[in-house]
């Protein structure tokens, strides 16, 4: 990991750290609005989103409206120190505690990647170009050159867009950024 990401990182999270969890509940609402309204989202039959934590765009409620709209939703389970599988969603119900203190679907898993139409991203920061920081791991970006068919849209805070992100050749570029 380049010393550039991870400086850049520690960046964020201290930007994150002058908000209360539920300021940055407040300060998604527009963002998912948004994204909610996004051509790619009204077209799209099956969208992966992400059950967001506490320091990132809350969607949620997001989740909840694709399902309604009569969208397939799927959301990722990481299963190992590399890789996470994708699971549908259907309800809160269907969440529990995984990796990362993070919730995660228990419904049945989804393999056919190349009907995503839509994989809504979260990352640590974005740039003007469409590149992503994530939180170092790489699962995103090995996940991604799977379902590579996918409409990417990296959602974040203002305050987390960047001038430039240091890249590396793993890095996935989204195809737009909210």
């Amino acid at each position: 990991m380049s010393e550039e990401k991870r400086a850049l990182r520690k960046v964020v999270r201290e930007l994150k750290r002058q908000f209360t969890d539920v300021q940055l509940v407040e300060k998604s609402r527009p963002i998912m609005s948004q994204l909610l309204v996004h051509p790619a989202i009204a077209g799209a039959k099956t969208v992966l989103m992400y059950y967001s934590l506490a320091d990132e765009v809350f969607t949620h409620e997001a989740i909840d409206k694709l399902r309604e709209d009569g969208k397939t939703v799927l959301l990722p389970r990481v299963i190992d120190g590399e890789n996470m599988e994708i699971r549908f969603y259907d309800k809160p119900e269907d969440l529990a505690l995984g990796h990362y203190g993070i919730m995660e679907p228990t419904g049945k898993l989804f393999t056919d990647y190349a009907a995503i139409d839509v994989a809504v991203v979260p990352g640590m920061a974005f740039d003007g170009q469409g590149h992503r920081l994530g939180r170092g791991k790489g699962y995103y970006d090995r996940f991604l050159k799977k379902a590579s068919r996918a409409y990417k849209i990296g959602v974040c805070f203002d305050f987390q867009k960047q001038e430039a992100i240091p890249t590396d050749a793993n890095d996935v570029i989204m195809d737009y950024v909210i």
